[in-house]
């Protein structure tokens, strides 16, 4: 045998990721994976996801021992290989609220609920914004709220105000593409 014999230069690049380069992809999508059975079931359903993976994350937060979740994960992280994990991860990003455009919209209904607490007048705004809105509740939480405040209590209204204006903007923005459609 000769050990002083120096060894040949690299093959060329062939093109084919390295094993390095494959375990670390499978491990980008099992992380990614983690990420998704960390989401509520609602959040998950509205995601869009495979049929397949979304009934393996729901299976794993099914399961109450730590193997058989770590088995689970493995498995989500296979099934994710046949996926694009793009698509997935804007959908966690959105969920999540961390897109900008995400988080821009929750700015402005939180800076309408603002305008609105401030001066009933807004409500015309909020009219004509979004035709499909109950005035009258929209009225009633306004003063609800206003009163929480003045008493010092949890801010139940508050937030209900705002979870009514999030529902009213993606009620629309879901309408639109609709609306599209029939051109």
């Amino acid at each position: 045998m000769h050990f002083n014999k120096r060894r040949e230069e690299a093959p060329e690049d062939t093109g084919r990721p390295s094993k390095t380069q494959i375990k670390q992809a499978m491990h980008d999508l099992q992380a990614l994976g983690e990420e998704l059975v960390n989401l509520g079931r609602d959040q998950l359903k509205r995601m869009g996801l495979d049929e397949d993976l979304l009934e393996a994350v729901l299976e794993y937060q099914r399961i109450p021992k730590f193997e058989a979740k770590r088995r689970q994960l493995q498995y989500i992280g296979k099934l994710m290989r046949g996926l694009d994990p793009e698509p997935v991860r804007a959908a966690i990003a959105v969920v999540r609220g961390e897109s900008a455009g995400e988080i821009a919209k929750l700015h402005r209904l939180e800076k309408l609920r603002l305008r609105f607490l401030e001066d009933e007048a807004v409500l015309q705004e909020i009219a004509a914004s979004y035709p499909a809105a109950d005035l009258t509740r929209l009225r009633q939480l306004r003063r609800a709220a206003l009163k929480e405040q003045a008493d010092q209590r949890p801010p139940k209204n508050f937030r209900e105000l705002f979870q009514i204006l999030k529902a009213l903007e993606e009620g629309e923005t879901q309408a639109a593409p609709e609306e599209q459609d029939d051109e």
